[in-house]
């Protein structure tokens, strides 16, 4: 049986980043959840709509490199060529990123616990079922948490 070397795009952050960290960022998820878990519907939708605009792990990176060969170029145009180095290494980089899901900043990017989007979206669900849009019911944040997770 052969083993697809490129992680799933919705998992290749979380993959890619130290357990203990992807742990933390759940238990920080919970604790959000919990803030929320008896507060009025309006305040719930104030957070969902405070997570509409958070910005995800992609943006971060995305913005993180192209300022990096914005910034590099210019150098390179106006200084040295040995500038362009690092246009290069910050274009292999990303490609890195958009297959393996591993870029040089990603640890740090995820130490300050910015979310991949799939985390975020799972809290928004989440806050969802809490607020009771949906049939189903919840027992815990926990168990809100993990339904939104599923799907």
């Amino acid at each position: 049986m052969k083993k697809n070397i490129f992680p799933p795009t919705s998992q290749r952050v979380f993959l890619k980043t130290d357990p203990l960290t992807n742990a933390e960022i759940r238990n920080q998820t919970i604790r959000n959840l919990n803030i929320f878990k008896n507060c009025d519907q309006n305040d719930v939708g104030e957070r969902i709509r405070q997570l509409s605009q958070e910005w995800d792990t992609e943006r971060v990176i995305e913005v993180n490199s192209s300022l990096l060969i914005l910034l590099s170029s210019y150098l390179g145009i106006k200084t040295s060529r040995f500038w362009f180095l690092l246009t290069g290494a910050v274009s292999v980089f990303m490609l890195w990123y958009a297959f393996l899901g591993w870029y040089p900043l990603l640890p740090l990017v995820r130490k300050w616990g910015v979310r991949t989007e799939d985390e975020i979206s799972a809290e928004k669900a989440s806050l969802k079922y809490m607020r009771g849009d949906f049939a189903q019911t919840y027992t815990s944040v926990e168990d809100a948490l993990a339904k939104a997770e599923k799907q």
